[in-house]
């Protein structure tokens, strides 16, 4: 049983979904986003946005590993950023390209 935190842009609800499930079905621990603002037409602030940057690096200091929803190849700027602290930080990496799970270990 690994710990999981999901990562990507919050236009992806669905897709979060589905990998949630997958990887929960797994057997794994899967932390994900509070809400998604753009699908959910939340609108909050730049210091929200600062305090939720910050909480989804904490969740990523307890997880095994990252799991990015990369729809398209999509990569957004704080998805960017999160890539990079996890690797400062030696967790696993995986991506979900279109729906097929890849795999890339920065250890």
């Amino acid at each position: 049983m690994k710990i999981i935190t999901l990562c990507g842009s919050t236009k992806f609800k669905e897709q979060f979904e589905q990998a949630n499930a997958f990887l929960t079905l797994q057997g794994n621990i899967v932390i994900s986003l509070a809400f998604f603002e753009q699908s959910e037409g939340f609108e909050i602030t730049e210091q929200q946005a600062e305090r939720l940057g910050n909480l989804h690096f904490r969740k990523i200091d307890i997880s095994d590993e990252i799991f990015v929803i990369d729809v398209n190849g999509y990569i957004g700027s704080s998805t960017k950023r999160e890539i990079e602290y996890a690797q400062k930080k030696g967790k696993a990496i995986r991506y979900y390209s279109n729906g097929e799970i890849s795999s890339n270990v920065f250890n």
